[in-house]
C-alpha cells in the first residue's frame, strides 16, 4: 500500500487531522475497489453536483442510498437468481457498494432513477455563519484624538 507523508502540512496547518485517514482510505479503497457499477460525478454549477452511476438491470427497490458522517453510500442487491441459460452473459448484475466521501455542508438532495441510470444530486450549502462578510470601515474619530483636541484648545 502506498503512503502519503503529511508531516509538512501539520508544520503549517491546524485542524486538518482527519485529511490523513481520509487519504489513507481513499488509497486503500482505491486498490480493492472494482469498477462495477461505473459512475460519473460532474459539477453542475457552483455548488451543485451530480454522481450518476450506470445500474442496468437494477430496480429501484434493489438500491439503497445512505449518508452517514459525511460518507455516501450507494448499494445494489439481486436477490433472485435468474434461471436463464445465456449463451453470453455481458450484462453485469451483480451486488455492489459505492462509497463516496462529502465535503462538509455537501448535502443529497435528491436521487431518480431512469433508463438504467441512478442520479444523485448533491448541494453544497455554506452557513450564513460561515460566509465571507465584509466589515464596514467608519469614518468616526477615536475617543483618544477627541481628547487630544481639546487639551490642545484649552491650551491656547
Amino acid at each position: 500500500m502506498n503512503s502519503v507523508d503529511l508531516t509538512p502540512l501539520y508544520r503549517s496547518s491546524i485542524g486538518f487531522d482527519g485529511l490523513a485517514s481520509l487519504l489513507d482510505s481513499a488509497l486503500a479503497s482505491e486498490t480493492t475497489a472494482s469498477g462495477y457499477p461505473p459512475y460519473n460525478i460532474e459539477a453542475i454549477e457552483e455548488n451543485h453536483y451530480a454522481i450518476t452511476l450506470a445500474v442496468a438491470g437494477f430496480a429501484q427497490e434493489q438500491l439503497d442510498i445512505q449518508v452517514e458522517k459525511g460518507v455516501l453510500t450507494v448499494r445494489g442487491e439481486k436477490n433472485a437468481k435468474d434461471e436463464r441459460n445465456y449463451l453470453y452473459h455481458g450484462i453485469a448484475t451483480r451486488t455492489f457498494e459505492r462509497k463516496f466521501n462529502l465535503a462538509d455542508y455537501v448535502e443529497v438532495t435528491n436521487a431518480a432513477l431512469a433508463n438504467g441510470l441512478l442520479t444523485i444530486e448533491l448541494v453544497k450549502e455554506i452557513p450564513e455563519a460561515m460566509k465571507p462578510k465584509s466589515i464596514a470601515i467608519n469614518q468616526k474619530t477615536s475617543a483618544i484624538e477627541h481628547k487630544a483636541q481639546q487639551k490642545e484648545t484649552k491650551a491656547a
